[in-house]
């Protein structure tokens, strides 16, 4: 089997996703909300929950409509979803994918609506009219991100995380609020990638990519803590700092930096490992993008 050039791969998918979203966002939204849509999602950000997606679809053969349809909708959550934490009532920042937030540059009541919007955008690319993507795979992936975003995934780890300011908690405490608020949505987009399949995996590969994209992300908070203290906001793309400013509980807090570096390689061997036990043949990109969340510098 040929040596992945992850790079090469990255870089392919990331532009074909880019070219999706620039089609699936609407410049002409009433009002000015079509800019401010555009301005939260196009031209920043890593695109690594859609590369989750599409690694995953590949690892199992999946109907590519439905993946590119689902890489964009983890985006759209993902762009919303930080529209609104930037907001003066959530987290209060200014800087966001090195760039003035969407509050900044077009005022508190856009930066909510477009939010808004995005979100509702992400479901209408799951459901695409005509028959590329059978209706039931279409309800499973709307299934899975709704779970994700939700109270039960990212809106309930940032109720938790902002009902934890100036409060100490547990280890457990706080991996449980980090599943919710980060890990969710990471491990959705592995798993909707996986839904992809033409037929349904068997348990063993489920429950190995279950376990993958649980590791991956509590390991992807972990190195977020981390570089919030050993990162200066230029390289970072937004207000470096933020979370010791706040006073808010991280693993860098918690464990001390060198414990925290040392977490983050051990969930690492984790999402390897899970891979090796999926049985699945090709999980090179998905083994890459592990690496690639521990070993970033920004």
């Amino acid at each position: 089997m040929a040596v992945l050039d992850f790079s090469a791969w990255a870089q392919a998918r990331r532009q074909g996703v880019e070219a999706a979203l620039a089609g699936w966002v609407p410049p002409d939204a009433p009002a000015g909300l079509g800019a401010a849509m555009r301005y939260a999602v196009l031209d920043g950000g890593k695109r690594l929950r859609a590369l989750l997606v599409l690694a995953a679809s590949e690892a199992v053969h999946g109907n590519p409509d439905a993946a590119l349809g689902a890489a964009c909708a983890v985006e759209l959550i993902h762009a919303y979803s930080l529209v609104h934490d930037d907001l003066p009532c959530m987290d209060d920042d200014v800087l966001r994918r090195g760039k003035p937030t969407v509050h900044v540059k077009f005022g508190e009541a856009q930066a909510l609506l477009a939010g808004d919007a995005l979100q509702a955008l992400a479901f209408e690319c799951l459901l695409p009219e005509g028959p590329a993507v059978p209706a039931a795979m279409q309800a499973a992936l709307a299934r899975l991100l709704a779970r994700a975003a939700g109270a039960q995934g990212m809106a309930g780890g940032q109720a938790i995380d902002l009902a934890s300011v100036g409060k100490p908690l547990t280890e457990s405490q706080l991996r449980h609020m980090h599943q919710l608020k980060t890990g969710a949505l990471l491990q959705a987009s592995v798993l909707m990638g996986a839904a992809c399949a033409p037929q349904a995996l068997g348990g063993r590969a489920q429950a190995a990519l279950r376990d993958y994209g649980a590791a991956l992300g509590l390991a992807f908070q972990v190195v977020d803590d981390i570089l919030d203290v050993t990162a200066d906001s230029a390289a970072l793309g937004k207000t470096a700092g933020k979370d010791a400013q706040a006073d808010k509980p991280t693993y860098v807090s918690l464990l001390g930096l060198a414990p925290a570096r040392a977490l983050a390689e051990r969930l690492r061997v984790q999402a390897h490992d899970a891979l090796g036990a999926s049985g699945l043949p090709d999980v090179a990109a998905l083994r890459a993008l592990a690496d690639q969340v521990v070993q970033r510098t920004h």
